[in-house]
């Protein structure tokens, strides 16, 4: 396996100056970076490789064909599921309303559909357009006082009104909480309620085994993950796509088309109408190859050394406040300075090169419930190292130090 400490010379980006400053970038939970492995797959596929998968007889549309199945085989063993069960889409966000759409076919108006508070519009909005379309409810699971999902309480509201779907983030994208998924997918198997995680920020850091965690649907997006952006998919078990409807229709899915009706492919197939991303399908596979180098006990132990180190130098500035769960997370640290506006914090911060996101992050339900108007986040993967955590704590004491 291949060490960490000598994994960061792989991204060019990270090489490069902003503003007179060398780049930080500590905003890996909105897109990760690339290494040049996947920057090259790409570029190579363009040059010299480019064809149409599928139905295609001459060698380029063979290779391009036999790599585009085999980076479906690539994500499934990552993911340790068939890679009949793998749909391509064009990320979580498709995927989620993909869902959405598919399962709420069963829905009626004595449905529930359960959502935590953590979530990305993304797994918010398409299920309350699904209630919205079969009179269904959205329920909520509770959440503590310190930003942290109220376990125990949530697997009383699943046992008290049996929802028929529970759509969970398996990482907040907003606070970084890893959510207690194990026990809430076990709770919802003796109630008869399918089970879909969001796993945009869990894939790259969590690497988790879905035959262990045991859903019924996981969805993922590439550029989460060293990928392009642009792609991603996601998981089903078998039986349970092929009993959804399609969701787009064209070339590709079909079995056969008359005049007077048409007939679909199985999965995955049913669901991956037209020409699909190939090059973002091929990046993403050369993304997973990478991490696969990698141990992933070796990476969450430097992730969670490199995490702690931050927020222990945060926390000993006076008047910053952190939000979520600190001891359950995948490298994100949100956090407010007094009553400075976390968009003012993120611009000076820029001055210095540092790459920071502000806002709501697409949650701003969560943020109402946290009593504040968004926050400054700071995100991390295994790129990173103490001169970016030491970059960052210096510059945002100057940025303090500029408001105060």
């Amino acid at each position: 396996m291949t060490d960490i400490h000598s994994l960061r010379d792989d991204f060019p980006i990270l090489g490069k100056s902003l503003n007179g400053q060398p780049l930080c970038y500590l905003d890996s939970a909105a897109t990760a970076q690339k290494p040049n492995k996947v920057i090259d797959v790409i570029k190579t596929f363009y040059q010299a490789e480019n064809s149409n998968v599928h139905r295609g007889l001459h060698t380029l549309s063979e290779n391009a064909t036999n790599r585009y199945e085999a980076a479906r085989e690539t994500i499934a063993k990552f993911l340790n599921v068939s890679a009949k069960e793998i749909v391509w889409t064009s990320g979580a966000t498709e995927s989620l309303n993909f869902l959405a759409h598919g399962l709420s076919q069963a829905l009626n108006e004595n449905s529930k559909i359960a959502i935590s508070p953590f979530e990305h519009h993304a797994n918010i909005v398409p299920w309350q357009e699904a209630c919205k379309r079969t009179g269904a409810q959205l329920l909520v699971l509770p959440m503590l006082e310190n930003g942290v999902l109220d376990e125990a309480g949530a697997i009383s509201l699943l046992q008290t009104h049996k929802p028929d779907i529970l759509s969970i983030g398996h990482a907040s994208n907003a606070l970084g909480n890893i959510h207690p998924i194990e026990s809430l997918i076990k709770a919802c198997k003796t109630l008869g309620t399918k089970t879909v995680i969001d796993g945009a920020q869990s894939f790259m850091h969590l690497r988790p085994d879905l035959v262990a965690l045991d859903c019924d649907f996981y969805v993922f997006s590439a550029h989460k993950a060293l990928g392009p952006t642009g792609v991603g998919g996601l998981y089903g078990r078998y039986n349970l796509l092929n009993t959804l409807p399609v969701y787009k229709t064209g070339g590709e899915m079909i079995q056969e088309v008359t005049f007077a009706h048409s007939t679909y492919r199985d999965a995955p197939g049913k669901f991956e109408p037209g020409t699909p991303n190939i090059s973002g399908v091929i990046g993403l596979a050369a993304a997973v190859d990478y991490l696969n180098n990698i141990s992933p006990s070796a990476l969450q132990r430097y992730e969670r050394a490199l995490y702690q180190s931050l927020l222990q130098q945060l926390n000993q500035i006076k008047g910053v406040t952190v939000y979520g769960d600190t001891q359950n997370n995948v490298g994100i640290v949100s956090f407010n300075y007094k009553n400075e506006h976390h968009y003012d914090l993120a611009t000076l911060l820029n001055t210095y090169g540092v790459a920071v996101r502000s806002g709501h992050h697409c949650a701003q339900p969560l943020m109402n419930m946290l009593n504040v108007n968004g926050t400054v986040r700071a995100s991390l993967a295994f790129y990173n190292n103490e001169d970016d955590v030491e970059h960052f704590i210096n510059a945002l004491k100057a940025t303090i130090e500029l408001l105060d």
